[in-house]
């Protein structure tokens, strides 16, 4: 490590030794540990179906989020066999809502593969857990340190949070996250790998939070570098973020009764396999007029009514702003090819993203 990636250190003489780390952590994590609906008791072994559709669902999602789509799914799915024989339509209508929607398709296809390929155990090594679909480093090195204690430290935006400030690394997000990686695995025990990731990400979680840290309550606040220079909240140090262009498009909510006009996007892409009403392309710079020419031909159709407003939502790569207009369609109208009538009652249980749910929402003033 550079001397520049990386504040000095306290003099010898004032610091506490860094074996001292791991067991503070341990120590700490046993007394104040979170109660999760997919972490195991203390004493019992940690399921890897449970660890691993935790840490699925909890990319770019947040724990409060995630808690309610967890029980749902263990509930319907005890096993990675049995979700390994559902339907990809009814994985997608089980995670609407939760967004990031390629998470889902790359849970059933990791499903599958592990039914059919590993008879419904799940490998127990980094390298044989990233050979599977949907899983990255940080993911295999999550399930193989929690479900089987390999000693391996997994790296989640918590443990960013801990790391840098510790060491106070002066280190730009993402490109420190390769020191960041090495100096947390530093905080590693001799055993309980999975006890040490869960201590480091339960702390960023309740004490080394984003702002207004409890520094007073941390078990390694004496040996922190940020807390003696009084730089806490300024840690991890991160590139200014650059806003996608904003794209913007069209929706067309047809009713005919108590039915809606949907169609399914395609698999691939963005909110590839999911449900929406029919809509133009979403473009940067794109006029109303273009849009709404890409309508969707219906016989008997009633004048569109453009809704005042538009629907706004914002996805990793850009923001996205949505003109609406509705319609009516008489009885007995066919949807044209590639699209269906679903009855707006039965809408909770289609496969519907957020923002689509959105633009419903605002059509049909629900």
């Amino acid at each position: 490590m550079s001397p520049r990636s990386v504040r000095k250190p306290k003099p010898e003489s004032s610091q506490p030794e860094t074996s001292s780390r791991p067991l503070a952590l341990l120590q700490w994590y046993d007394r104040h540990r979170r109660r999760l609906p997919w972490r195991a008791a203390p004493g019992e072994a940690s399921d890897p179906y449970r660890v691993w559709l935790s840490e699925i669902m909890l990319q770019q999602t947040t724990v409060k989020a995630v808690g309610p789509y967890f029980e749902k799914f263990v509930a319907r799915w005890p096993d990675v066999t049995a979700l390994g024989r559902a339907s990809l339509d009814d994985v997608l209508r089980m995670w609407a809502g939760l967004g990031y929607y390629s998470r889902a398709r790359n849970l059933h296809a990791c499903a599958v593969a592990v039914a059919r390929e590993h008879g419904g155990v799940f490998p127990d090594t980094e390298e044989g857990l990233r050979a599977l679909p949907g899983i990255g480093p940080y993911t295999a090195a999550a399930i193989a340190a929690i479900a089987f204690d390999r000693r391996t430290m997994p790296v989640d935006g918590n443990i960013e949070r801990v790391v840098s400030r510790l060491f106070a690394v002066e280190d730009e997000l993402p490109q420190a996250k390769p020191l960041i990686q090495q100096l947390a695995a530093t905080l590693l025990a001799d055993s309980r790998a999975g006890d040490s990731a869960q201590a480091l990400m339960d702390l960023g979680a309740s004490i080394c939070t984003p702002k207004k840290p409890a520094c007073s309550l941390c078990p390694l606040n004496e040996d922190c570098t940020a807390r003696a220079q009084g730089s806490q909240e300024t840690f991890p140090r991160k590139a200014p973020k650059k806003s996608g262009t904003l794209r913007r498009g069209a929706a067309f909510v047809i009713t005919r009764g108590d039915e809606l006009l949907v169609r399914s996007r395609p698999e691939k892409g963005l909110l590839g396999g999911m449900t929406e009403v029919p809509g133009s392309d979403w473009l940067a710079g794109q006029e109303d007029a273009a849009a709404k020419q890409q309508a969707p031909e219906l016989k008997g159709l009633s004048r569109w009514q453009r809704k005042v407003g538009v629907v706004t939502h914002v996805f990793t790569h850009f923001p996205l702003e949505l003109v609406v207009y509705t319609a009516k369609a008489e009885a007995r109208t066919r949807a044209p090819a590639g699209m269906r009538w679903v009855p707006i009652a039965s809408l909770a249980d289609e496969a519907l993203p957020n923002v689509m749910r959105k633009v419903i929402a605002h059509a049909l003033d629900v």
